[in-house]
């Protein structure tokens, strides 16, 4: 069974990770990646490195992100990936193409493939995030799909209501779960020998996006969470840089210019999902809009400050405190946060067995389709 995987980020390359991992080892499956997206792109990290490391068989490259964040460019970059895509999906045979999540880019590589009447499974469809026009991508891939693979129960539920099925749907749990039961994560000292990171010291895993309805705000936003930043003086600050998503560059000058005059604060582009991971198991607690503090962090039941709309419909789990971009609503959810209990059951995304789950399927997909 030949299976492309759409990748188009460092994001959803280490939630596919043990899933990659089971269909590479798996005479089954012929396994190809199909590359794109900020992989491919120095200023945000060239994470394609990543998978290269990983010795998977990349089968395509595709270089079709925006130079700048404005709505014309972003659009313009969804027409140039549709148009991309399609000389892939003309000249390359697939039993199964995998995509993930909700992103512009995502989008219009499925949109592309849709008229080639090529399968595709979608990972992470159900939910819901009103402060990003992602909402719409993921919905959208989510119907142009034939599989799907949903982290809980709600998300199995509105998945079919969306497609108006119940067909070839099913809750696995989040694959993350499996990164994080299964991966050898580093200790502290392992962290700091790699990354010059000492995470002895009480640190805060800060990832912001922006958020792209109502995405004229953000400059706003960005700069009240920095005026935050600058009373936690307790703290390590450790921040990754945004999605190349509308005024995500500058989102990423302010954060830099935050990081470079202030001596507590560190800025890492990708970590990777060894090291992200790795941090967020041993930071006191995370900070920002990013789904993997909606997701992952339940993994270590680590407590989480989101803030502003972008995650804004998805589950949220009791480790999770929500509040305004407004710096006294912020530094007061930090200090509920000291105080989290971590004895607090979370366990709504799966058993850290998702990537088996999804392996058994497949093989019983391809049988009933022969």
């Amino acid at each position: 069974m030949r299976i492309g995987v759409l990748t188009s980020s460092r994001a959803d390359y280490g939630v596919y990770r043990p899933l990659l991992k089971l269909l590479n080892s798996d005479e089954f499956f012929d396994l190809r990646m199909i590359v794109f997206g900020t992989h491919l792109y120095e200023k945000y990290g060239f994470t394609i490195n990543q998978i290269l490391e990983d010795k998977y068989n990349i089968d395509i490259r595709i270089i079709s992100m925006p130079d700048g964040d404005s709505p014309q460019e972003i659009a313009h970059s969804i027409g140039k990936t549709i148009e991309e895509f399609s000389q892939v999906w003309a000249n390359n045979h697939y039993d199964l193409v995998f995509a993930i999540g909700d992103r512009y880019e995502m989008f219009a590589a499925v949109c592309s493939a849709l008229p080639f009447n090529i399968k595709v499974a979608h990972l992470h469809g159900g939910e819901t995030t009103l402060g990003a026009i992602d909402n719409v991508f993921r919905h959208s891939i989510s119907l142009m799909s034939h599989l799907h693979f949903t982290a809980t129960e709600i998300y199995t539920k509105r998945i079919k209501q969306i497609i108006d099925s119940a067909e070839n749907v099913f809750n696995v749990g989040a694959l993350s779960l499996d990164n994080i039961m299964k991966m050898k994560l580093l200790s502290v000292e392992d962290f700091f020998e790699k990354y010059n990171i000492d995470l002895n010291i009480p640190s805060i895993l800060i990832t912001f996006h922006p958020e792209t309805v109502g995405f004229e705000k953000n400059e706003f936003f960005v700069a009240e969470l920095t005026r935050t930043l600058e009373e936690l003086s307790g703290y390590q600050l450790i921040i990754t840089m945004p999605n190349a998503d509308t005024k995500g560059l500058l989102i990423r000058e302010k954060l830099q210019d935050f990081i470079r005059n202030n001596t507590n604060a560190i800025g890492v582009e990708s970590f990777g999902s060894l090291g992200y991971l790795s941090c967020m198991k041993h930071c006191v607690m995370l900070l920002g809009n990013t789904s993997s503090g909606m997701i992952e962090a339940t993994g270590f039941n680590k407590p989480v400050i989101n803030i502003g709309d972008r995650q804004k419909g998805r589950l949220v789990t009791p480790n999770i405190i929500s509040c305004k971009i407004i710096k006294a609503d912020i530094l007061s959810a930090i200090e509920k946060a000291t105080s989290y209990n971590q004895s607090v059951n979370l366990d709504m995304y799966g058993d850290g067995t998702a990537a088996e789950k999804i392996v058994e399927i497949l093989k019983n997909y391809e049988t009933k389709q022969l």
